[in-house]
């Protein structure tokens, strides 16, 4: 990790980083998972974090999306019934956006689909348009997952909606 991009990760404080999304933010992007969970079998995890931790910019290879790949592990997002997790990790400080999916969904879904999101969803953050742009971004997930998981009906709601701040 570059030098520049370290020190700016020990030097914003978390709390600077999350003021992005308010209490009233978190809850429509609640809403939204709620909402889009309803139209296809995917299961959805929505992460937002201020600063990567310490073992992430002090280790070699530990960048953001490897911090995404152990929060999709941690949060138990690949242990769904039908392989269909999805997690969606909003690094702050960096401003870089991953998309994580299981393996099921990986099998139908190319990772530059998941790509495009990730970037539309930066550029609407450096524009500041912090809930529209994960709104957004929640609305092209649906798409993409309701497209090849339809919804099958009265599914299981197997990982929890609420975003998870660290």
């Amino acid at each position: 990790m570059k030098l520049a991009r370290a020190l700016k990760h020990l030097v914003v404080p978390d709390w600077v980083a999350r003021r992005c999304f308010s209490a009233a933010d978190l809850l429509q992007i609640e809403k939204a998972v709620k909402n889009s969970e309803k139209r296809h079998q995917g299961e959805i995890r929505f992460v937002v974090e201020g600063s990567l931790p310490l073992s992430y910019l002090l280790l070699k290879h530990r960048s953001s999306r490897r911090r995404a790949e152990d929060l999709f592990s941690s949060l138990r997002a690949w242990d769904t019934e039908r392989n269909t997790g999805v997690l969606i990790y909003v690094q702050l400080v960096s401003r870089h956006i991953d998309i994580v999916a299981d393996r099921g969904i990986a099998a139908k879904v190319a990772q530059d689909e998941w790509d495009a999101v990730c970037r539309a969803m930066e550029s609407s953050f450096r524009r500041k348009e912090f809930l529209k742009g994960s709104l957004e971004a929640l609305e092209r997930v649906t798409s993409l997952l309701a497209r090849h998981f339809p919804s099958a009906g009265g599914g299981a709601n197997e990982l929890p909606d609420r975003p998870v701040v660290l």
